[in-house]
């Protein structure tokens, strides 16, 4: 059975979401078990077991619309997309369409609103959260200040150690000063003259220059529990994470 973490957020009663860990799937070898990607070197039929176990689990009536992710900004709508669509960023309005992306220290963001209308999925490493994914995925919403977010499992800032260039470009691509000064606090300078970045930080000050302020997660380390994740840094031959978020019908049930 497909094991997913027990998310704390205040999400609307319409809104379903999921997180899967690396337990509980049938993968073998350096994928051991729940790996939920075809493009890692992992047998296909074992992958496509732990996504109809996943989706069987969460009571879907079809599967996610899992994304060709290429650490851009592209968003596509799930309900006008066919295959498996170049993007990193997926939303919907309507129901019973799951939004998914994956990850292997990554961030992956899941979005909704108050009202439990519409829902997002984002894959944002640091080029996606440089670039502008989350202020581009926030802008699909009606009001900023009506967003929740959840920041799912990636690298943490103990151990995400990334060349000196990131923080420039970080800061030429803030939308303020209050965000230039979270952007520089989110990088901790070592003596090799590289940096520990932190991802969950450096999410919150873009969401915060956007106008959400309603963010959840960001407590956990791929790389520091491989019992529970994968991590690309740890083993790059690694399976994949998935995050999703649904919007469900109007009984409260997916079916």
């Amino acid at each position: 059975m497909s094991n997913v973490l027990s998310l704390d957020w205040p999400a609307p009663e319409a809104v379903g979401a999921a997180i899967t860990v690396r337990t509980g799937g049938v993968s073998e070898g350096p994928f051991e078990a729940n790996n939920m990607a075809l493009h890692v070197d992992d047998n296909e039929s074992t992958v496509h077991k732990n996504r109809q176990v996943l989706q069987a689990k969460l009571g879907l009536e079809q599967q996610p619309l899992w994304l060709d992710q290429c650490h851009g900004t592209d968003i596509v709508l799930v309900e006008e997309s066919l295959g498996v669509p170049r993007a990193d960023a997926s939303q919907t309005r309507q129901a019973n369409r799951a939004c998914v992306v994956m990850t292997a220290d990554c961030l992956p963001v899941l979005f909704c609103n108050h009202q439990g209308t519409q829902v997002a999925a984002v894959h944002a490493g640091w080029r996606g959260l440089c670039n502008g994914i989350l202020r581009k995925t926030v802008a699909q919403f009606d009001r900023p200040e009506s967003v929740i977010a959840y920041l799912g499992p990636a690298i943490g800032p103990k151990v995400y150690e990334v060349g000196a260039e990131l923080l420039p470009a970080f800061v030429k691509n803030s939308q303020d000063a209050v965000q230039v000064a979270a952007i520089q606090a989110a990088f901790v300078p070592l003596q090799s003259g590289k940096f520990l970045a932190n991802l969950y930080a450096l999410a919150r000050a873009e969401l915060a220059s956007c106008g959400v302020n309603a963010v959840y997660g960001g407590e956990f380390c791929t790389f520091s529990e491989p019992e529970r994740f994968y991590s690309y840094r740890r083993a790059p031959k690694t399976g994949r994470t998935a995050s999703l978020i649904w919007l469900k019908n109007g009984d409260g049930n997916s079916l």
